[in-house]
């Protein structure tokens, strides 16, 4: 199994998976601004829109979107209990809340306001979707560890979009439980690896693009 990831991106959701799940994967780092690969070639020759994640079975099968590639990670390794059953309603909240942080969050709000020649108007769209958007993760998080009754795959996609929050110039503290969510799946062992391991790969891409 490969992961094309890019560091500090929303592959990190995948590989703090494959940490929880103990799983062999090999990481392919991508740079997502030239668009080629660090052990070289072309991005867009494995996925036509030149983004992460993807997903690669060792038989050459591959699979993009977090939506998708969070809950088949679940499903492989179901020793890890990273997703409830399928066909249980739990599923669907899980599902329900992929689809939550990846259009909403990560797609409505983060995009924008971190993308490069955004113009203002765009960013100030953006940022009037930050308070509604975060007033319901604020009200579901308050007095619970985690979005479902356990961890899931929908938490490490979570973390990983709130990790980008300070970049954004969105203050967590604002909404305590979920600035205190955030921290507490940091400190998660699997998290804590994935995040200061990507963190390492963020300095040394950024030094070579100098």
């Amino acid at each position: 199994m490969e992961l094309y990831f890019s560091p500090l991106a929303c592959s990190l959701a995948t590989r703090i998976a494959l940490y929880e799940a103990n799983a062999t994967a090999r990481f392919i780092q991508v740079d997502t601004q030239s668009k080629r690969m660090a052990e070289g070639g072309d991005f867009y020759a494995v996925t036509a829109l030149g983004q992460v994640p993807v997903l690669r079975e060792d038989d050459g099968w591959m699979l993009t979107e977090n939506t998708a590639v969070l809950p088949w990670v679940a499903d492989r390794f179901p020793q890890a209990q990273l997703a409830p059953p399928a066909g249980t309603r739990e599923r669907a909240r899980m599902q329900e809340w992929l689809g939550f942080i990846g259009t909403e969050l990560h797609k409505a709000v983060f995009v924008p306001l971190l993308g490069q020649g955004v113009e203002e108007p765009v960013k100030r769209y953006a940022r009037d979707k930050v308070e509604r958007r975060f007033a319901l993760l604020e009200a579901h998080l308050a007095g619970r560890a985690w979005l479902l009754d356990a961890f899931s795959v929908a938490d490490a996609y979570l973390v990983t979009v709130l990790n980008w929050a300070p970049y954004a110039g969105i203050d967590l503290a604002r909404w305590p439980a979920v600035a205190d969510y955030a921290r507490r799946m940091r400190e998660r062992p699997a998290v804590a690896r994935a995040m200061a391991e990507e963190l390492e790969f963020f300095r040394r891409e950024r030094e070579q693009q100098k």
